[in-house]
């Protein structure tokens, strides 16, 4: 079974498309011959060829053979009247023939093995000029969808060549329609950008069922021979249903942009917290859900800590805000406005939860004195030039030690305010931590390793996210470890 990804990258530089052995989760083979983007990959039924669509900067499309892991032919993929083309999809039972249409265009195309060439045909649309985003094929290859911007659905007659229904006539979908599926159970199931997933039937794609998700409808796909299908988002959630009732059922959910901070509460292992651009998250371990979502639009949470007692979740924000809120319900307690100048990037609280200490992209270590009802500065300390990272403190609270992206490490004296010790090095300081006897601090960047402490080697190499890891936290009953990361992924390892 293979899997076909492509590759996003400046204009002028080629953008690979990757070949995998998915039950050995290999890497098979690069495909290099689009520049800038690889827009769509589709492969034949029976796996012999797999065609790639180039994004708006390469605007052609290339069919590979799968076993050879080279070229067969290539052809622009749209007219030069037309707009470029969007969307790719294979035939249902033939391997030499496949679909493209994307703006002002709908091209069937058919392989001829014996020239290694590709020859379009244009589909007669007549007056309707539609700018297409998904394609769907019929078992028989008798017709195929198209969903459009325009909120309607196109089928034409893979022969004939002609557009042969099109609707809905009077309401069409809002945000248009991003998704397509057929199921064995007849109708069209159609998914749009406002979240609608809506059931249709007929030559005039009358609705029948509907239901509403959270996010714009990103992909539609079966679950084998079952009764039922699933739901992806670009609010990074999926959900599953059953042709049946059509109700939908959250299954996962994950972050959408880069996740910037995990903390474990005190002696809990079952829960964390991560924070990213608009909402902090509390994640229950054992059945890898989402418990709580506080969303602050429109600002990024840089770091969280949840107070020793596990009353208070305290938050760092890029619009210079501290924010607080009650972790069973994510109702703000209080907020600290104007903490640091160039927004809060790091965050911890003592032991005592009496003091909160911040640290801005100013370079600047503020600490907070926190009452019942009020919150006020007690005292800034400045010895970084570049943003503050981390910070931690130790079992008594007694000293603290910063990091900061400007390579160096501070030992605080929290008791009389001053540095007792700088630490220097040609490096980003991404994290610290204290060793456990708390006489070492720990350090670290952005790989994916784990080291054995007392033997300096590495013991092993984490291998699945696709970004910089930004944090990693073991739970407090040493059984896992989760890491957060750029790409917005959170990972449990065993």
């Amino acid at each position: 079974m293979y899997v076909a990804s492509g590759q996003v990258t400046c204009i002028g530089f080629k953008a690979d498309i990757i070949l995998w052995d998915f039950p050995k989760q290999e890497l098979l083979a690069r495909l290099s011959l689009h520049e800038g983007k690889v827009e769509g990959l589709s492969f034949s039924p029976r796996g012999i060829y797999l065609v790639s669509l180039g994004g708006q900067d390469d605007g052609r499309v290339m069919v590979w053979d799968v076993s050879k892991r080279e070229a067969v032919c290539g052809s622009p993929a749209s007219p030069r009247s037309a707009g470029n083309a969007n969307v790719v999809m294979c035939s249902s039972c033939r391997d030499e023939m496949f679909v493209t249409a994307g703006n002002f265009t709908i091209r069937v195309w058919e392989l001829d093995t014996a020239t290694k060439k590709i020859h379009p045909s244009e589909c007669y649309t007549g007056q309707l000029r539609r700018i297409t985003v998904c394609v769907q094929m019929t078992d028989d290859d008798g017709d195929f969808y198209l969903g459009t911007t325009s909120g309607d659905v196109l089928k034409v007659n893979t022969s004939s060549k002609v557009v042969t229904a099109c609707g809905p006539q009077k309401k069409k979908f809002s945000m248009g329609v991003t998704a397509l599926l057929l199921p064995k159970t007849g109708g069209l199931i159609v998914g749009t950008g406002e979240g609608t997933v809506a059931l249709c039937t007929g030559s005039d794609f009358q609705v029948k069922k509907r239901m509403r998700v959270e996010g714009a409808v990103t992909s539609l796909t079966c679950r084998g021979q079952d009764d039922q299908f699933f739901i992806g988002t670009n609010k990074g959630q999926m959900h599953r249903s059953a042709y049946a009732t059509f109700k939908e059922e959250l299954v996962a959910v994950c972050h959408t942009e880069a996740v910037n901070d995990i903390v474990f509460p005190e002696g809990h292992s079952d829960l964390f917290v991560t924070c990213s651009t608009n909402d902090i998250r509390v994640w229950y371990t054992p059945e890898r859900l989402e418990r709580l979502r506080i969303t602050v639009p429109n600002v990024t949470c840089h770091a969280v800590e949840v107070t020793r007692d596990g009353m208070v979740i305290v938050s760092a924000w890029n619009d210079g805000k501290i924010r607080a809120f009650v972790p069973a319900t994510g109702e703000p307690m209080y907020e600290i406005n104007n903490a640091h100048n160039l927004g809060v990037t790091a965050i911890a609280a003592t032991s005592d939860c009496k003091q909160i200490i911040s640290g801005g992209g100013d370079g600047q270590v503020r600490i907070w004195n926190i009452g019942e009802k009020t919150q006020k500065l007690r005292e800034v300390l400045k010895e970084h030039r570049g943003a503050v990272s981390c910070i931690k403190t130790n079992k008594n609270d007694k000293e603290g030690v910063t990091a900061s992206l400007d390579g160096t490490c501070v030992i605080w004296d929290l008791v009389c305010y001053v540095r007792k010790q700088m630490i220097l090095d040609n490096t980003l300081f991404k994290c610290v931590c204290y060793h456990p006897g708390e006489y070492q601090i720990i350090t670290s960047g952005t790989d994916r390793k784990l080291w054995d402490y007392k033997e300096g080697t590495v013991t092993h190499v984490g291998v699945g996210h696709s970004g910089n890891i930004t944090r990693l936290k073991i739970c407090p009953a040493n059984k896992y470890i989760v890491s957060v990361s750029a790409d917005g992924a959170v990972l449990i390892w065993k």
